[in-house]
């Protein structure tokens, strides 16, 4: 079965201007802009050494002192990407022009009314603004929502994450202290993922905890999205599998009333080296019998998955696409979701001394 999974790219050249210069901008915005041959027209960054390195290391053509003069030297059709944490948000969004087109870095704030005054902004200036949650567009996720629009597995029922890493935290300074790290940081791409097939849940039980050796505010999280009675949704998180590779687990696994589809995401076990993603779905034979098939897929999360965020919002600007998949009035409820799991963590679940 040939399997389409590969986005579309834009019809029309439009220059990136990326406010930022982090390790995730290094690692996987330039690199994937690269592969698709889009324009990176400029950067800026606090730290403006950082930026003149990446434009050194990735033949960026301008570097900008700051925002505004980015702004004020940038091209019409100017796509800006903000690529720093979320307290700047809305301070860089104030500068840019009205109606221009945004990416925006995940998560959409630090909580959910951080994420509704961003989209208010956002509202407000009629910014084309989206947020960068690229999982949806990661080739084996964009590979399983072929086969469940096609109705090849049937009505969806089940869907699982399960993620039993040794995540180097320490790889990402910036966010290491925050209070609300593992699910506002991490479980949020799967929060949204889902969303993105099943649309809203009904509720959320949520429990995210600490390890007793480590200075983390969370590493490890069981979500469950409340559905419908005959539809089971978890995700269920463990960073702290300091055990070896042997039991290590990262994947994501769909199942339906005729077949199920797996996919491991093997960008997570052995970070940042990674290892080898797989893709594997299974149907019913002529003998009512179930077969697993292996479809060899191109790409990754990081950094392929980043061009399908990005070409999405290029091509609803230019109007080949008439969605805009990740837009900021969309990820609210992702970010409505997450409220939900931090109020239900809080809460607790039912004392045995109430019966």
């Amino acid at each position: 079965m040939n399997i389409p999974y590969k986005p579309l790219l834009p019809e029309t050249d439009q220059p990136i201007i990326i406010i930022g210069a982090s390790g995730i901008v290094k690692d996987a915005h330039l690199p994937a802009y690269e592969m698709a041959g889009f324009t990176v027209f400029g950067i800026t960054n606090r730290t403006i050494s950082k930026a003149h390195d990446l434009a050194k290391q990735f033949k960026i053509a301008h570097v900008f002192e700051n925002v505004a003069d980015a702004v004020q030297r940038a091209p019409a059709n100017a796509v800006y990407d903000i690529t720093v944490l979320p307290d700047q948000y809305i301070e860089i969004l104030e500068q840019l022009p009205d109606g221009a087109a945004v990416l925006i870095q995940k998560p959409m704030g630090n909580d959910l009314a951080q994420a509704r005054e961003i989209v208010a902004v956002c509202e407000r200036k009629n910014l084309v603004a989206g947020i960068n949650f690229q999982l949806r567009f990661a080739s084996f996720v964009s590979a399983a929502r072929y086969l469940i629009n096609k109705g090849i597995i049937g009505e969806l029922y089940d869907l699982e994450v399960k993620v039993t890493v040794n995540t180097p935290w320490e790889l990402f300074p910036l966010i290491k202290e925050h209070p609300r790290l593992e699910i506002l940081f991490h479980s949020v791409h799967y929060i949204d993922c889902i969303r993105s097939f099943l649309g809203n849940p009904k509720g959320v039980m949520a429990k995210t905890a600490k390890h007793p050796l480590k200075k983390l505010s969370s590493c490890r999280s069981t979500i469950i999205l409340d559905y419908a009675e005959d539809k089971h949704v978890v995700i269920n998180t463990n960073h702290d599998h300091h055990f070896g590779p042997k039991h290590e687990e990262s994947y994501i696994k769909w199942e339906g009333t005729k077949g199920a589809i797996k996919a491991k995401m093997g960008l997570l076990m052995n970070y940042p080296d990674g290892l080898p993603d797989e893709f594997e779905y299974s149907v019913t034979n002529e003998n009512g019998e179930y077969e697993w098939k292996k479809v060899e897929l191109e790409g990754s999360w990081f950094p392929e998955a980043f061009i399908g965020t990005m070409s999405n919002l290029m091509r609803f600007k230019e109007g080949s696409d008439t969605k805009l998949l990740a837009s900021v009035q969309d990820v609210l409820d992702t970010m409505k979701v997450v409220e939900a799991c931090y109020i239900s963590n809080k809460s607790g679940g039912v004392s045995l001394e109430q019966l």
